[in-house]
């Protein structure tokens, strides 16, 4: 289960996602979203529309399903994960009583310092960038949506922590950064924005932004909100090229994180 999006590539992507896991696990894995997936036409879903979590929870008790193991595609613990998914089946089990549903761990670890294996992927993303645009030593700042939760925002700071050892003498720096933030005092844990920090300081020249996105949806995507941010930027700053690295979702090695936390949430007690 991702968050969901009104962009075709993040289902697509999914569905990509969930097929192979089916491959590795030997379990057929459903391609669901937790919302927004279903406003994508299913033309642009080679003809099958998306499904989204409460309607499709309900669709299998209706044929006598009351069992559901869900494996969140999300880095962290958010508020979609946090609160409106138990509301939800909190929702349904007034209808199906008898309805159980686990869920498996998030693809970031905080509790294992050991653990780097998101941080591998993104400082691999950000040495092929370096490779590929023959850049030396340039500035790195990893960028996340921004969250009104804390607990969020530590993923962001444990994961630019763990590239920072990972990526060492080849670049100047590494940042942390958001894409957005809510109003008031009580978010600024979310800065610097990405706005704020290109084109600033040191962060003049040449900045890969370290995507901690999953899929290209209207965040990460084609001509979605971080191009349009950095495209103001460079505008801004004469000096100032980014590159943005490829997206989490994009590497093999995802499936052998989903698989690890597949078999760890085994255990966990349902929602």
């Amino acid at each position: 289960m991702d968050n969901g999006s009104h962009r075709p590539e993040s289902t697509l992507t999914l569905r990509k996602i969930a097929s192979k896991l089916s491959d590795s696990l030997n379990v057929k894995v459903n391609p669901v979203s937790l919302l927004h997936s279903t406003k994508v036409s299913s033309e642009k879903l080679n003809g099958i529309k998306a499904e989204i979590l409460e309607p499709y929870i309900i669709k299998q008790c209706e044929h006598g399903v009351d069992s559901f193991y869900i494996l969140p595609f999300f880095f962290g613990q958010s508020g979609a994960l946090k609160d409106y998914l138990p509301e939800r089946i909190n929702e349904i089990k007034k209808n199906w009583a008898n309805v159980s549903v686990k869920l498996a761990p998030t693809l970031v670890n905080m509790e294992d310092k050991e653990d780097f294996s998101v941080s591998n992927i993104i400082a691999e993303f950000v040495d092929d960038k370096i490779l590929s645009e023959k850049l030396v030593k340039p500035y790195v700042t990893l960028v996340d949506h921004g969250t009104p939760l804390k607990e969020v925002n530590k993923v962001r700071n444990h994961i630019t922590n763990q590239l920072k050892i990972l990526l060492g003498d080849k670049v100047s720096d590494v940042k942390a950064s958001s894409m957005e933030r809510r109003d008031g005092k009580q978010y600024e844990f979310n800065e610097p924005l990405l706005e704020n920090i290109l084109g600033s300081g040191n962060f003049i020249k040449n900045v890969i932004l370290a995507m901690l996105f999953i899929s290209p949806g209207r965040h990460a995507g084609k001509g979605g909100d971080i191009d349009q941010i950095c495209e103001k930027a460079e505008q801004k700053c004469a000096t100032l090229k980014t590159y943005k690295s490829e997206l989490f979702a994009e590497h093999p090695d995802v499936i052998k994180i989903l698989s690890k936390r597949y078999e760890e949430g085994k255990g966990l007690q349902s929602l």
